[in-house]
């Protein structure tokens, strides 16, 4: 019979929504984790902001402690879960972790997005690990397979909802009329969004993932502040019903893509029309799909909770297990792989189609004039359809692909027209390639 191994001891940052699912899930499935591991995993301790603050989880309160910094640079602590979110104190205290040779576990998309340099640096000089599966979009497998699964292959693009709050919010516009200030109500009143909802509805959140999903896809670095972004505000149930009447629904979607020559990739967060025949028209309410497209896998889909503690906190699991097992064999997971050193093309340089809807004088001459303003910019046009009322036609215009900064010069333009009343929106319409 084999000698037991001794147990690998677990500091826990943060014990809130994620945090206390995470101490429920190591108490409730401490047999078939040990036995998956190899060893047995205890709680070391658990840093809080608050002593005396009711939490979900059954913590002992012998574990609890404020000094977070002593808790994880402790002798007796092997691996160290991060799940407070932010940038500090999250980064000194996952550094000294690292200087204190503890592998780490984090769910901090921001941090990663604005300094993964130097959180996969400290790693890399200390020898030790750092998993982050939670950090984008919760339960699904996704970061992964990209770091692994897909190694030997060449990623295209990632096409993606990543932000449960916001896709949420859009169902409900699509689904029952709703304007966005009421569905955002009904959202934070389910949990779904918090009070202040800037960071999903502004698309921070999605863009701080979509360049870690950049960074690992095309072997690059990347930062939050090389993605274009673009919430969700300003979307009306005007663009949602005209989007339903040409057979498109309108999603958040992060895009991550190699430019035509392979020599830089476009990141970019913003709302689209996609097609309903789509399958990312069907992910519904706080749900999250990922779709990459490889050389050799071809298309791949990922689907599932993106957000919630329980979900994450499976994430988190998977990732302390991945870790507990490299410390037993004496090994380390994948490093920080930026070799390719791809550069971010500017939004201007990304190509897609555009829906564009301009409120226009009714008389003779305004499509061609319209349309000699579009061709000027070689925009071209797919379809046009104009609807009369009164004095005034609302001119609905879709067009072929064309970059970003051919379309921003034909809107100012179209602005500068006279019988132009006003280009009431301007929205991208992605996925006709994706079946």
């Amino acid at each position: 019979m084999s000698k037991a191994k001794p147990a690998l001891r677990v500091a826990l940052l943060g014990c809130g929504v994620v945090g206390s699912q995470v101490v429920r899930l190591l108490h409730e499935q401490a047999g078939d984790l040990a036995a998956r591991v190899g060893a047995p995993l205890e709680l070391a301790g658990v840093a809080v902001r608050r002593l005396g603050r009711k939490r979900d989880a059954d913590v002992d309160p012998a574990l609890l402690t404020t000094d977070a910094e002593a808790l994880v640079t402790r002798d007796d602590v092997d691996i160290v879960v991060e799940v407070i979110g932010g940038i500090e104190p999250a980064r000194s205290l996952i550094l000294a972790a690292m200087a204190h040779g503890k592998s780490v576990v984090s769910a901090n998309k921001a941090l990663l997005a604005e300094d993964g340099a130097t959180i996969h640096g400290a790693a890399r000089e200390n020898g030790a690990d750092l998993y982050f599966e939670a950090s984008v979009a919760g339960a699904i497998p996704l970061l992964r397979p990209l770091r692994e699964s897909l190694a030997g292959d060449r990623v295209r693009r990632v096409l993606g909802i990543v932000n449960g709050t916001t896709n949420y919010i859009l169902d409900k516009m699509d689904s029952t009329g709703a304007s966005f200030n009421d569905a955002l109500e009904e959202a934070q009143a389910l949990g779904y969004a918090e009070a202040d909802p800037t960071a999903d509805v502004e698309g921070f959140d999605a863009a701080a993932k979509a360049a870690i999903l950049a960074g690992i896809a095309f072997h690059s670095r990347v930062t939050a502040a090389d993605v274009h972004r673009e919430g969700i505000t300003e979307i009306t149930a005007a663009d949602v019903a005209s989007a339903r009447g040409m057979g498109y629904v309108i999603k958040l979607l992060a895009i991550c893509a190699r430019s035509d020559d392979g020599r830089s990739v476009g990141v970019r967060v913003h709302p689209a029309m996609i097609p309903r025949s789509h399958p990312l028209a069907g992910v519904r309410e706080a749900y999250n799909a990922v779709f990459v497209e490889a050389e050799s896998a071809g298309r791949l889909m990922f689907y599932g909770a993106g957000a919630g503690g329980a979900p994450t906190a499976s994430a988190v699991l998977g990732d302390i297990v991945a870790v507990a097992r490299n410390r037993i064999a004496g090994t380390r997971g994948p490093e920080e792989s930026t070799y390719a050193d791809l550069k971010v093309h500017p939004m201007g340089d990304s190509v897609t189609r555009y829906h564009v809807s301009l409120d226009v004088a009714d008389k003779p001459g305004v499509l061609a004039r319209v349309a000699e303003i579009f061709a000027g910019h070689d925009v071209s046009i797919q379809t046009v359809r104009q609807e009369g009322r009164g004095d005034d036609a609302q001119l609905v215009l879709v067009t072929h692909r064309a970059s970003d900064a051919a379309l921003s010069g034909t809107i100012k333009d179209l602005r500068d027209l006279n019988i132009v009343r006003a280009v009431a929106s301007v929205m991208r319409v992605e996925g006709d390639d994706t079946p």
